[in-house]
Order: C-alpha cells, then sequence, then structure tokens
C-alpha cells in the first residue's frame, strides 16, 4: 500500500494538523460516548509522544455552516483531556489570529482542538480560502478520520493542496488495511452489511461492493428510499426523493444479492432530540401507516440477516440499522453486532 503513514513522519518540533472524527452524542454539555475519541488516541499519542505539536480538527453534527452552541467541540476537548491524562487547549473558532495565536503558543507534546468545523459553511464546500487558512496551522497534514475521509471537504481534500507532506493516522492505516484484505481476498461467502440515515453517502460504495460480495444487506433509513423504489407505502419514514430511481437501478443489478429488511419498528411519535419514541410497532416493511416512520429493523428482520451472517466468512459493515442512539430503537443494530462477534468467534 504505497501510502504515506503517520509513522513515516519526523513530527518533533513540527506542528502537525490532523483531522479527526470527534463527531460524538453529546448530552447535557457532556461527551455520551468517547468511543471515536478513544478510536482516535493511538495516532494522537503517536504524535504527542514524539514531541509534535498536535492540532486536533473536527466536526460535529449538522450546523450548516452556522455557530450552534449546542454542537460545539468544547465537550470532545474536557473528554479527552481525562483519556490522555494531560491538558487539551481549546480554540473557540478554527481560522483566524486568535487560533493561530494559540498554535504558536503550543510547545513540543501538547495538543489543541479547534472549534467545531461546520460552523463554516466553506468546510462542506470546499473553499479553496478557507482550506488555505487550516493549511497555514500546519507543517504536517495527518487524516485520521477514516468515517469522513471519503468527503471532500476543506479539511479532508482541500487542505492537501496547502501542505506538501500529508499522511494518514493509524486508525485510517488500519482500515484500509482490513477493508484491502476483505475486498482483494475475502473467504466466502463474503457478506456485506450496509446501514446509515442516507443512500446518497453510499452510492459509489453499493455499487462496488455488488460484483465482489455474495450477499449485500441493507439496513438503516437509507432502506426506506428502496422500499419507496418498489413503489411500496413508507409513512413518514426517511426517504431521499432525488435518488429514488437510482435504488431502483440498484435493485435490478443486485437481484438477489440485494437483501432489504422484511418488518421494521414503527412508530407514530419520533423527537430525535429528546432521544424518545412512542410505541413501537413490528410491521411488515410492505404495510407501513402513513402517520408511522420505521426507526429500526424488525425482528423478522433481525433473524434473517442473523441467518445469513452465521453463514458468511468474511464480512465488512458499515452504518446502523436503525435510530441506535435511541435505546429503544437501538436493538437491531445491536442485534447485527452481536451477530458479527459471534461470526468471529467462530
Amino acid at each position: 500500500m504505497a501510502k504515506l503513514s503517520v509513522s513515516d513522519l519526523d513530527v518533533r518540533g513540527r506542528r502537525v494538523l490532523m483531522r479527526v472524527d470527534f463527531n460524538v452524542p453529546l448530552e447535557k454539555g457532556r461527551v455520551a460516548n468517547d468511543k471515536r475519541l478513544r478510536a482516535a488516541l493511538p495516532t494522537i499519542r503517536f504524535i504527542l509522544e514524539r514531541g509534535g505539536r498536535l492540532i486536533l480538527m473536527s466536526h460535529l453534527g449538522r450546523p450548516k455552516g452556522k455557530i450552534v452552541p449546542e454542537l460545539s467541540l468544547k465537550p470532545c476537548a474536557v473528554a479527552l483531556e481525562g483519556l490522555l491524562g494531560q491538558p487539551v487547549a481549546f480554540a473557540g473558532d478554527c481560522i483566524g489570529p486568535a487560533v493561530e495565536s494559540a498554535v504558536a503558543a503550543l510547545a513540543d507534546g501538547q495538543v489543541l482542538l479547534l472549534e467545531n468545523l461546520r460552523f463554516h459553511k466553506a468546510e462542506t464546500d470546499n473553499d479553496p480560502e478557507f482550506a488555505r487558512a487550516l493549511a497555514a496551522l500546519a507543517d504536517l497534514y495527518v487524516n485520521d478520520a477514516f468515517g469522513t475521509a471519503h468527503r471532500a471537504h476543506a479539511s479532508t481534500e482541500g487542505v492537501t493542496h496547502f501542505v506538501d507532506t500529508c499522511a494518514m493516522g493509524l486508525l485510517v492505516e488500519k482500515e484500509i488495511a482490513y477493508l484491502g484484505d476483505a475486498l482483494e481476498t475475502p473467504q466466502r461467502p463474503f457478506v456485506a452489511i450496509l446501514g446509515g440515515a442516507k443512500i446518497s453517502g453510499k452510492i459509489d460504495v453499493i455499487a462496488n461492493l455488488l460484483p465482489k460480495v455474495d450477499r449485500l444487506i441493507i439496513g438503516g433509513g437509507m432502506a426506506y428510499t428502496f422500499f419507496k423504489a418498489k413503489g411500496w407505502e413508507i409513512g413518514k419514514s426517511l426517504v431521499e426523493a432525488d435518488k429514488v430511481e437510482l435504488a431502483g437501478q440498484l435493485l435490478s443489478r443486485g437481484g438477489d444479492k440485494l437483501v432489504l429488511p422484511v418488518d421494521c419498528q414503527c412508530s407514530d411519535r419520533f423527537d430525535f432530540a429528546a432521544r424518545q419514541v412512542g410505541v413501537l410497532t413490528p410491521t411488515p416493511v410492505e404495510a407501513i401507516p402513513e402517520s408511522a416512520s420505521g426507526l429500526d429493523i424488525g425482528p423478522a428482520s433481525i433473524a434473517a440477516f442473523e441467518k445469513i451472517i452465521a453463514e458468511a466468512k468474511t464480512l465488512v459493515w458499515n452504518g446502523p440499522m436503525g435510530v441506535f442512539e435511541i435505546d429503544a430503537t437501538a436493538a437491531g443494530t445491536y442485534a447485527v453486532a452481536q451477530a458479527m462477534a459471534a461470526a468471529t468467534q467462530r
């Protein structure tokens, strides 16, 4: 794999601008789940222990170019301090004179976390001047945000045009190695499981996986766009209307390889911000009531997916089966996780 790794760099005394994925759930101003912070720790510690001056940047949520105090990354700085056992400085923005001063104040082995990149619309627009301003903070650039590395945003793609030396972090290196082995030399049956909210972010993944896998399981919110392509009623469930035709094309291409849920957990009441849902009713996917939203896969789907997973020899999983942030609608995602763990034990 001819890609430069952070382990190839001499970071001592250098300003290392590192893209991480700290898009974590927050509750009452605190990090509710620190798994993504922990995933970044090996690269963070690698740089700090070798005397790098580390500048971390991430997005959180979808503030859509506006300052949303509830989506500040400050709680991540607090949580990261506890995990690292050393101070984590925090900047109230990600570009500008105050940020430049905070970076200049860093000593070897110290770390600074920038404020939410998406408080600037220029981040998702991949604005060259915004990318240039980010790059001006750095001597070296490291991308360790595997979950967002595919997005052509200023902090992932744009910045690389303005920093001479760019490398992947240890998390990205590990993920690419695992995924490369799975795709190039899979033991069969080879099963991929794709979930998450939107089909638009997974179109290329689905298209590229279909020729390689034996089965491709679809779950999560994007499944409802496929149901719509079949002409079924989906009530108030999440749908990408402009991707329905594409979903139909993928169904035709995938044939029996493409496996959709057969039932879902529906509710007439859903408040994501408050982490609340109404009474859940297992419902066949072709019979979702007009007033209801599908929020998780149902028991019949879980059983069907478990059987396919149990027979697999290679498994690749990306994305949840439902609104896993809420306990009541996390059962499908946890069932798949448990089936994956059982398959791995075998």
